[in-house]
């Protein structure tokens, strides 16, 4: 899950990605760069611009979902609690230098979300990583994006919404259908991070109404930190790190953390939310990709399947939106 700056209510059509720290999906991660205002269509703008924007967004894909593959490299070291420690310490230095929260001006009505989004931020890293531990990234990262998915066609009255809910309901009992290798208890933690990332999203929309700027968001993830650090100290003692996995839960912190944090400032000037919205929901297949590629991790042609109807199930609700 990746960086996501509360500002202002998101709209439903961006929800996402993808890791996606105050980390990832989701319309929450365009809530910064609808500050400058609605980008204007991508046919008018210049070629540069547009590819720029475009590459950008792939490149923060990408970046999303590697460093997921390298954090799960230090798993068998310091396990996923250990890696999401150290992902939380990185957030954490990122968006308190860029929100710069003025935290004695906070209001006990405004530290309650900040608080609540600290503790989903927490539980929807750790649920992710546990599952990607247990599942694979690609199922794991499929099963989280259910959450900004039912974001987007909660309270729809829509025909079309109607049948890409049914699609993914179908793509989701078809992935945890009964057979000898499911693991069942990866795929529940899949899914406890598809809740969070929902949470996210709706606790966003509360910080981003009483917190201004990033400062909510860069509150909440001091705070996540601030609770992993006990964590990360018994992950320590019980647990002593290598070099190497130290250095790979870092490079996981930066490549999901900061890069896409970053980028999607940078890609939100420059292409329309509903384009960002509908590049947002093809991070399952790119996590499928770099878990085959990176990790090994290959997937029968049922779960290829099942990944592609939910990833359409996604882009058709956003295509067919007007507005």
């Amino acid at each position: 899950m990746r960086l996501a700056p509360a500002s202002r209510p998101p709209s439903p059509r961006a929800t996402e990605t993808a890791h996606r720290t105050a980390p990832a999906p989701a319309d929450s991660d365009l809530e910064q760069g609808l500050e400058q205002g609605p980008a204007p269509d991508l046919d008018q703008r210049p070629t540069g611009r547009r590819f720029a924007g475009v590459a950008t967004m792939i490149g923060s894909g990408l970046s999303n979902q590697t460093g997921a593959a390298i954090g799960s490299q230090a798993f068998p070291v310091i396990g996923p609690i250990g890696v999401v420690a150290v992902r939380q310490y990185v957030a954490a230095i990122v968006l308190l230098a860029v929100g710069r929260p003025r935290l004695r001006s906070f209001t006990w009505w405004q530290w309650r979300p900040v608080v609540g989004l600290a503790v989903v931020f927490g539980t929807m890293n750790l649920s992710l990583y546990s599952a990607i531990d247990r599942i694979g990234l690609g199922l794991a990262v499929t099963l989280e994006f259910l959450g900004p998915l039912c974001i987007a066609l909660a309270g729809s009255r829509r025909r079309v919404d109607a049948c890409c809910a049914l699609v993914a309901a179908a793509a989701v009992v078809t992935l945890m259908r009964p057979r000898p290798s499911a693991d069942y208890l990866g795929m529940g933690l899949g899914l406890l991070a598809a809740v969070c990332w929902a949470s996210y999203i709706l606790l966003n929309r509360t910080v981003g109404r009483r917190v201004p700027g990033a400062q909510g968001s860069a509150a909440a993830a001091g705070i996540s930190a601030l609770m992993f650090l006990p964590v990360g100290i018994a992950v320590a003692v019980h647990q002593p790190p290598t070099v190497s996995a130290v250095a790979y839960a870092i490079i996981a912190g930066v490549l999901s953390s900061a890069v896409p944090y970053l980028a999607d400032l940078f890609t939100l000037r420059r292409v329309p939310a509903q384009a960002f919205g509908l590049f947002m929901s093809v991070n399952p297949v790119l996590a499928a990709l770099v878990g085959w590629v990176g990790l090994g991790q290959s997937l029968g042609w049922t779960e290829w399947i099942s990944v592609g109807a939910i990833v359409v199930a996604n882009a058709l609700s956003i295509l067919t939106r007007r507005g």
